[in-house]
């Protein structure tokens, strides 16, 4: 039943139907379905293909395919995944962050930080060519080591073949991306990569040994000798190979935190740019003792970011140009402050400032294309407002205003412990790091402290992967203080209202005088 609600009413792609052209499940059905979908019945059941739709690469010109499962047999991924995953993460190591439930871009942008910032190192930053496309599927099962049922349920997801349009093609290598289980399997297939290039070094604290971050199918390699970070790649190629993957020629790449090589100093992961400056006794990073470094290390927004950022926040107003001020302010503040709250563990007060000025100025043209016969005068009186003690604030008579990134507060990160995973039962430690997490909107997090971490409906723990949702508890929108909002699942959500309505609706009949027996 939890798989079928985590499917059916949680899942962000919920609405998008697969080959059975399935998209919302009713209350009656989802018991039916969670009935069929208990392994039980999987014996001699063989899944529908995929439908494949190509979705485009953030800022690039290539597509990524993405491959959407039945929705039946996306409920019984996510049971499959819940037997699985508890397990693995006892297993995984502790420098693997991506498709892991409490870790997050923040946790190995930390965890990087931490590896460089007492000494500037040599860095292998590769990208593993078509993950999910290309690994062996026979030794992704046999790494698994899972039960006869689960096993032949596995296989039987990774070769059910693709459906595009109308053309069917078989799929005996990867694991299609889309479905609930597949980043999980390709983590099975990823693990075992920081303890092979640590093999052969000594276990004497003295020694240096390399150091792996990985975010799914993104990694960099850390050492300070140019010799061992050489051996050490050529050492990840070659086990990569065992699982029929191998590195992106064209995205690989070897540089150095501090100096120059082969003309580049730094490099970019997962949008932000991490490199090391030269520095003065005034401005130098410190190392453990206190003692002067020379350096300092700095994490900033990649510029590539900021440009796409900038990019989209052009094309957004071009497609609202003739929406009303308020709509256009309704738009654009998610994408804002989203963008915002994942750089703002990051050095990004300068960056913020920058992008103010140049959202300014997006709306001014915006509002000049608009009012191409009026003054400048007569459009700052329409747009421009003061509020409070701010003076040329976006902002509409009623209120909306629209958010600028320096709004968003520079915050430090504070790593995931080691090995830790929610599944270890520190539900204190989880549900702190939830409502601490940058990606949590303010009133969220002031609204989890206020709870304590629970659900105002069910009275149960949030953890990592729960969709976490803003409901009025007088059901008044217009009403936004705090004391009139609380958080709930959105599976509660929906459930509190379908009460609501279902009490509204017994009212009406009563009043009408009609009986409700």
């Amino acid at each position: 039943m939890l798989a079928v609600r985590r499917v059916t009413q949680d899942n962000q792609g919920k609405k998008t139907a697969g080959i059975d052209g399935v998209k919302s499940v009713k209350p009656h059905d989802r018991l039916v379905m969670a009935k069929r979908i208990h392994p039980k019945h999987w014996k001699g059941q063989t899944p529908q293909p995929v439908r494949r739709v190509w979705i485009p690469k953030p800022g690039k010109a290539e597509q990524r395919p993405l491959g959407i499962p039945p929705m039946i047999e996306r409920c019984k991924q996510a049971l499959a995944k819940m037997a699985l995953e508890p397990e693995w993460e006892a297993k995984f190591e502790p420098n693997s962050y991506g498709f892991r439930p409490g870790r997050s871009c923040h946790d190995a942008q930390e965890a990087i930080f931490n590896a460089i910032r007492s000494k500037p190192k040599y860095v292998f930053d590769a990208d593993i060519k078509g993950a999910f496309d290309n690994i062996d599927q026979e030794a992704l099962l046999r790494k698994l080591q899972a039960s006869p049922v689960l096993s032949r349920a596995v296989k039987g997801w990774l070769q059910a073949g693709v459906m595009e349009g109308q053309v069917f093609s078989p799929t005996d290598r990867g694991t299609p991306q889309g479905g609930a289980i597949s980043p999980l399997l390709m983590n099975v297939a990823l693990h075992g990569m920081e303890q092979a290039i640590t093999e052969g070094y000594s276990k004497s604290y003295t020694v240096e040994k390399p150091l792996l971050v990985r975010y799914a199918d993104d990694f960099v390699l850390f050492h300070s000798h140019l010799e061992e970070i050489q051996k050490v790649a050529e050492r990840v190629t070659h086990w990569l190979a065992q699982m029929g993957l191998k590195l992106s020629s064209t995205k690989a790449r070897m540089t150095h935190t501090l100096t120059s090589y082969q003309g580049q100093v730094g490099f970019d992961f997962l949008g932000f740019t991490i490199r090391q400056f030269p520095a003065g006794k005034t401005h130098t990073g410190k190392g453990t003792a206190g003692k002067a470094l020379g350096f300092r290390t700095l994490i900033t927004p990649s510029k590539e970011a900021i440009k796409r950022h900038k990019l989209t926040i052009k094309e957004r107003l071009r497609k609202f140009r003739s929406a009303s001020q308020e709509q256009l302010i309704k738009e654009l503040n998610p994408i804002i402050w989203g963008w915002a709250a994942y750089y703002k563990t990051s050095v990004a007060s300068a960056v913020f400032s920058r992008c103010d000025e140049v959202l300014w100025k997006q709306l001014a043209a915006c509002a000049r294309a608009r009012h191409p016969d009026k003054g400048t005068q007569w459009m700052m009186q329409r747009y421009w407002h003061q509020v409070g003690k701010r003076k040329w604030v976006f902002a509409t008579s009623t209120g909306a205003e629209m958010r600028t990134h320096s709004k968003t507060a520079i915050q430090r990160y504070r790593k995931v412990k080691g090995t830790a995973s929610p599944y270890d039962g520190n539900l204190l430690y989880w549900s702190q790091r939830l409502k601490s997490h940058p990606m949590m909107h303010e009133t969220k997090a002031r609204l989890l402290q206020k709870q304590q971490g629970k659900c105002r409906w069910c009275e149960l723990h949030f953890q990592d992967g729960d969709i976490i949702e803003v409901d009025h508890i007088d059901r008044d929108h217009k009403h936004k203080h705090l004391s009139n909002k609380m958080v709930i699942h959105r599976h509660c959500h929906d459930e509190r209202h379908a009460k609501h309505l279902e009490t509204e609706k017994l009212l009406r009949l009563a009043a009408a005088g009609i009986n409700i027996k």
